[in-house]
């Protein structure tokens, strides 16, 4: 990642990653959703990925993702430091995962409207 574009896009991505864990946790209160509710909370992970891939040139499935397997250790940290942790380590580290799979969707959904359009425009 030579690029300083790159490493911009890793450094959005990371900050509106914690930014939204940190919202979603404050929201939850410790609580997890009950069994047959949706989280759809998560769907916020999204956005972190959009805007990592809107910023970087190239490798816009790749910079959301690095800059969620940054912030997500962070995260972990910042929830055990400023909240009383409710749930179990194993719980905690799967919605982690799952966010970082939410994160890794909108950059690759932001690199297919991507390629599409530039594809268009070649037509």
């Amino acid at each position: 990642m030579k690029n300083r574009r790159s490493w911009f896009g890793v450094i959005c991505c990371s900050l509106l990653f914690i930014a939204i864990c940190l919202t979603l946790v404050m929201n939850m209160q410790g609580k997890l959703p009950a069994p047959g509710d949706p989280a759809t909370g998560l769907l916020l992970f999204t956005l972190p990925g959009i805007l990592g891939g809107l910023v970087s040139r190239r490798r816009r499935a790749i910079v959301p993702l690095v800059g969620a397997l940054i912030a997500a250790p962070l995260c972990y940290i910042l929830i055990h430091i400023l909240f009383t942790p409710v749930r179990t380590f194993w719980q905690e580290v799967a919605w982690l995962f799952s966010a970082m799979f939410w994160c890794a969707l909108g950059g690759l959904g932001c690199d297919f409207v991507y390629r599409i359009a530039r594809a268009r425009r070649r037509v």
